[in-house]
């Protein structure tokens, strides 16, 4: 049951952005001052990433928990099953992990390294994020280094 009004959830729901969220924005500013530059919502790429490196080749997208599924079996397809309208909630974010999968795989195999973080963890610690990225860098400058970088386990998202 939703603790929310019909005109409350409408409200709430229309001001989720799909581009310059405050995740985005914070990871973006600390790549900025660090010197990095970048090109942000890149439509030539599939999935439009956050935000692209495109000197180093690499992606990087700020998946936001709810929608990207984070602690998918463990904590929040049971939390949605108990709202309302769960089969549509269930099915959008299966869709949606499912199509994250499909674009790492498609960017992987076009030459890119991909990066997910999720929003707590920009929030949390956007150095730490920015440590990964440097991370990345410099593994693709000595010519070694795993295509897909994330801070959470795969294995989760299966």
């Amino acid at each position: 049951m939703d603790v929310l009004t019909k005109e409350q959830r409408h409200k709430a729901m229309s001001h989720i952005r799909s581009k310059d969220t405050s995740i985005e924005v914070k990871l973006r500013k600390a790549l900025w001052h660090k010197g990095y530059r970048y090109r942000k919502n890149y439509k030539d790429l599939p999935g439009s990433p956050d935000i692209v490196l495109t000197k180093q080749k690499i992606v990087i997208f700020c998946d936001s928990e709810f929608f990207h599924g984070k602690d998918w079996y463990t904590i929040l397809r049971p939390r949605i099953r108990r709202g309302s309208n769960a089969e549509f909630w269930e099915k959008k974010i299966l869709r949606n992990m499912e199509r994250d999968d499909e674009i790492n795989k498609t960017l992987t195999f076009m030459g890119w390294t991909v990066i997910r973080f999720w929003g707590c963890d920009i929030k949390k610690d956007v150095e730490e994020c920015i440590a990964v990225i440097e991370e990345c860098i410099f593994d693709l400058m000595i010519g070694s280094g795993d295509n897909i970088a994330s801070p959470y386990d795969e294995t989760e998202r299966t």
